[in-house]
């Protein structure tokens, strides 16, 4: 039996040397599945069972990390479980976060590091009504009740409404729950949603005046892309103290973002499977929900001009500022908060296995939305 990849002591190197050590001239190469031994490992979610985190899940179910000799155990996440301390206690091998609310937790003290940038743009929105005169202006948000969700949600909103001079104390900020009912309600005039999640929950409601579901003309949108505020968001965080000093966890960590990128790829080119899997593991959100969700999703990731998972200086330059710049982090984090290093080797990898990882042809879907998601 072939020796499955492992790492010396030296830093990683390109994807041909990993696999030279691995294998040798002739021998399987890593992701080939062909394994002495398979690494358990654990990543925490930052929220509930859903198409946003389908990638992982499809690693899992179609058998994409057992190739790369991992057998993961995804842990969902929820609003008191936060995943980059999680990952900083030991408690689990990975996490999926937001970048800002990382790096406020690596200021106080957690040792983690940004090893793969999955979403390439942001998925926040502020959304209401289309009569409510707000329309794609944060300036128009003076004088209006705003809803959010705290936790951390709050950078890009709060960011572009400093940005529009809309001060402090002339909108009132309203605690919002995990969904769009104060919106629908009326007790709102703009509501936070993402694209993938909460906006559809507004387009599968039925509009009491028509008795037909409401429509996307209904509604006014910021997109916090458009205006300038966007973070990034979902990326994989491992341990920055066992890269620096466990040679298994760092090849654990090349292994392990290939099979996720991997899994994002077949759910970039199989949608309705991936959205199998999330039903298969047990999502609350129904079908057309789901399929909606993924479709955004990917469209987060894809393309990826860089190649799916790197980390753009410029997007990461426009997060630490936004976030310096609102008194939500002190003073921009070392060069060590981030590295292309493990997503490189794992592109390369990759390659070798003909995985198309830039998505440069992939065009969104137009999704029928059924009532309540069904």
């Amino acid at each position: 039996m072939n020796k499955r990849f492992t790492r010396g002591v030296v830093a990683l190197v390109a994807a041909v040397s990993l696999l030279a050590t691995a294998c040798g001239s002739d021998e399987a190469a890593v992701g080939s599945g062909d394994c002495d031994s398979v690494d358990s490992v654990s990543l925490q979610l930052q929220w509930v069972t859903q198409a946003q985190f389908a990638g992982y899940f499809a690693a899992v179910d179609r058998g994409i990390y057992n190739d790369y000799c991992l057998d993961v155990t995804i842990l969902e996440g929820g609003v008191d479980i936060v995943p980059q301390q999680q990952l900083a206690s030991g408690a689990v091998d990975f996490a999926i976060s937001w970048v800002p609310k990382a790096l406020v937790s690596r200021e106080q003290g957690a040792d983690i590091v940004n090893v793969a940038q999955v979403f390439q743009r942001s998925g926040t929105l502020q959304v209401s009504w289309a009569d409510a005169g707000i329309g794609t202006d944060p300036a128009n948000l003076r004088g209006k009740k705003v809803g959010n969700w705290g936790w951390g949600n709050e950078f890009e909103l709060v960011a572009g409404l400093r940005d529009a001079g809309v001060e402090d104390g002339s909108y009132e900020m309203v605690g919002q729950s995990f969904d769009m009912m104060a919106l629908l309600n009326r007790e709102i005039d703009a509501a936070q949603a993402m694209i993938y999640n909460e906006y559809a929950q507004v387009l599968e409601a039925k509009n009491p005046a028509t008795g037909s579901l409401y429509e996307a003309s209904d509604l006014a949108v910021i997109d916090w892309n458009d205006v300038g505020t966007a973070m990034l968001q979902d990326a994989i965080w491992a341990s920055g103290e066992r890269l620096a000093s466990d040679p298994a966890y760092e090849d654990i960590t090349t292994r392990f973002v290939a099979g996720s990128l991997e899994g994002w790829a077949h759910c970039r080119d199989n949608a309705d499977d991936c959205v199998g899997a999330v039903l298969d593991n047990g999502s609350a959100l129904g079908t057309s929900h789901q399929a909606w969700q993924m479709n955004e999703i990917n469209n987060l990731i894809w393309p990826s001009p860089e190649g799916a998972g790197m980390i753009n200086s410029d997007a990461w330059s426009q997060t630490v500022d936004v976030a310096t710049s609102s008194g939500d982090l002190q003073a921009a984090p070392d060069a060590g908060a981030y590295t292309n290093e493990y997503v490189e080797a794992a592109l390369d990898i990759l390659k070798g296995k003909g995985v198309q990882t830039f998505g440069s042809g992939w065009q969104p879907k137009s999704i029928t939305l059924n009532e309540g998601g069904e």
